[in-house]
């Protein structure tokens, strides 16, 4: 693992992610953790090291890695904390008649919605490597970076997986985990996967 320390000078004080970072995110072949230089002080300066607050892992249902969740429930499990699991799902991009799946309430429509492929199926065999690792599933309708920036606000740790990607201007890290670098409370972890 590399550890990357920010002290928020650049042009956007609040940012994480500066050049190196980002540079070293978007080629690293083992997760690289991004930590703020005040990650432990909240917004009033309280210090928080010693709470167990969640762990946060952003899931991609389409495309999930072994890695990621992996990470994601040793470090819950090594801090004796929870691990908040999200997932944010289009449903104008889904087909929602499957019956007996667990849904998301979506008010304005008035009705319950179903994810394409139901979360707790995913994280059933983890749950069973871990089972002192109290689990909370999240799913979201809408942008998957606002709803895990979101929910870094009160969290220990951020983890979000990056997909291995080359463009012809080099290696890229995804909108998503750009946007939680830049705007994430906590330390974040990036764990690449192919």
């Amino acid at each position: 693992m590399l550890v990357l320390g920010s002290r928020g000078l650049g042009r956007a004080a609040g940012f994480l992610l500066g050049s190196v970072g980002r540079s070293v995110v978007a080629r690293a072949e083992r997760p690289v953790v991004l930590v703020r230089a005040d990650a432990t002080l909240d917004a009033a300066g309280a210090d928080h090291g010693a709470s167990a607050r969640d762990v946060v892992v952003g899931v991609d249902l389409d495309q999930p890695d072994d890695s990621v969740l992996l990470f994601a429930f040793e470090a819950a499990a090594r801090r004796g904390a929870g691990l908040r699991v999200v997932h944010s799902w289009d449903p104008a991009a889904e087909n929602t008649s499957a019956a007996g799946l667990p849904g998301v309430d979506d008010p304005a429509e008035g009705r319950t919605m179903t994810p394409r492929q139901p979360l707790a199926d995913l994280l059933r065999p983890w749950q069973d490597k871990f089972p002192d690792v109290s689990v909370t599933e999240q799913t979201v309708v809408g942008q998957a970076a606002t709803h895990l920036v979101d929910a870094s606000r009160d969290a220990e740790l951020l983890v979000v997986g990056r997909a291995s990607r080359h463009a012809p201007i080099g290696p890229q890290i995804g909108p998503v985990t750009r946007a939680v670098l830049h705007h994430a409370v906590p330390p974040v972890a990036v764990i690449p996967h192919d």
